[in-house]
């Protein structure tokens, strides 16, 4: 058994947050893999079902990001999970916006979800899909900019495209396992290199 877990706060004013990427990549997957139907089970949200023969359960806590930690265990504990079986989407602020790295382990940074998650597993052995929002700008405290909203700015095309290929990850993790699906996405992932253009020739 496998699961994808979203990290982000609930509740609609957080939808559409820096911070909630992490939940729209889970939906996206689900969308995915045909599963509807969320229960609330474990201090969160879960949807349950079967892929490629496999029962898999997606989930996303609802204690608020920093406790995201005290509802991961209490699934762990009921479907006998450990962290290699458990993929994470998650924000990234040191990944540039629209970016999307995949790690089989890691530590929390300066991530509070992460920092509860390691705390209450004790465990750094979780896979991962980390979503690129960029760095504060000059002037912003960090609460303030996870906090703030991404869709309708600049680069909010390239934050969506990199949801959604967090997303496609995670059903890769859930049939391939973690290594096959770094080796394909970090490579899809990486910024596209612009075009040479041609060099003009010399006149005669």
């Amino acid at each position: 058994m496998k699961a994808l877990v979203g990290l982000g706060n609930p509740g609609p004013e957080y939808e559409r947050t820096r911070h909630n990427v992490g939940f729209l990549a889970l939906d996206a997957a689900a969308r995915l893999l045909g599963l509807a139907g969320e229960k609330r089970q474990f201090k969160g949200l879960v949807m349950e079902g079967r892929y490629k023969n496999e029962r898999v359960v997606l989930f996303k806590p609802a204690t608020y990001m920093n406790l995201s930690g005290e509802a991961l265990v209490e699934l762990m504990h009921w479907y006998k999970l450990e962290p290699q079986d458990i993929l994470v989407f998650s924000d990234d602020i040191d990944l540039s916006p629209g970016m999307m790295r995949l790690r089989e382990k890691g530590g929390a940074g300066t991530h509070n979800g992460w920092r509860s998650i390691l705390q209450q597993t004790a465990s750094q052995d979780f896979p991962r899909a980390r979503i690129g929002i960029g760095a504060p700008p000059p002037g912003w405290e960090l609460k303030d900019w996870v906090l703030s909203r991404w869709d309708k700015e600049e680069k909010a095309g390239e934050i969506d495209d990199a949801i959604q290929l967090a997303a496609k990850a995670g059903v890769s993790f859930l049939e391939h396992g973690m290594q096959l699906t770094m080796n394909q996405y970090n490579i899809k992932s990486r910024p596209q290199k612009p075009a040479c253009e041609p060099k003009e020739k010399d006149e005669p």
